[in-house]
């Protein structure tokens, strides 16, 4: 394929093929590789991105809107319909499986990505809360933040305890985590599992207590 007949389409292209070689294959997986994927040359992808660093920030741009938009669409169907929806779209898992590459190799742009990974959720956790799909925080970005990160865990826990899924397998990872997480995570967060506030009521009672570490209860309210 020559350059010149590369127009947004073939951009677009390039970069769904870059987001599913770094899920499928980590980080490191060689420019050839990506280009092979999607049908070009490598010279291609260099010519258009510079560098594999260049395409790795474009990459982690796009998941990021990616997330946004499925966020955003589960947010405005009903919830029978949404889960069908997100099952049967492979895509979903390829996000899924990038966000857990990153928070496993680690490095300076995975720590980057992941701070607005969690900014993204931040966001849209206060739009949810708007509309009244979720109820308010005493500590929202403390929320967002606890949520991403013990959701990453869980899912790289997860899929390291089924080692003969194959982290390429977009559609059987997708079907592991929804058959696994989903009930759970829904019981958790709509039912709670203390019977009671004993526990809360407790901590804050410390936090303003003058035990508490100094600035540990800054923004917290009852």
């Amino acid at each position: 394929m020559r350059t010149d007949d590369m127009g947004t389409d073939g951009r677009t292209r390039l970069i769904g093929a870059a987001i599913e070689s770094f899920a499928a294959s980590g980080f490191g997986v060689p420019v050839r590789a990506i280009a092979d994927r999607a049908g070009v040359t490598a010279g291609l992808i260099r010519h258009h991105f510079g560098s594999k660093d260049a395409l790795r920030e474009v990459c982690d741009a796009e998941v990021l809107a990616r997330y946004r938009s499925l966020k955003r669409d589960a947010m405005a169907q009903s919830p029978l319909p949404m889960f069908g929806a997100v099952s049967k779209n492979p895509g979903n898992a390829v996000l899924i499986v990038y966000v857990v590459r990153a928070a496993r190799e680690g490095g300076e742009t995975a720590r980057r990505f992941l701070e607005r990974f969690i900014a993204e959720a931040l966001a849209i956790s206060r739009e949810a809360t708007h509309d009244g799909l979720l109820v308010s925080s005493r500590d929202e970005q403390a929320r967002a933040r606890y949520l991403i990160t013990m959701t990453l865990g869980a899912l790289s826990i997860q899929l390291a305890l089924k080692p003969e899924i194959a982290l390429a397998d977009f559609p059987r990872v997708l079907d592991e985590v929804m058959a696994e997480t989903t009930l759970p995570a829904l019981e958790i967060f709509t039912e709670g599992v203390f019977a009671d506030r004993r526990y809360l009521d407790a901590y804050l009672e410390y936090l303003h207590s003058d035990s508490a570490p100094d600035g540990r209860d800054q923004g917290v309210g009852s």
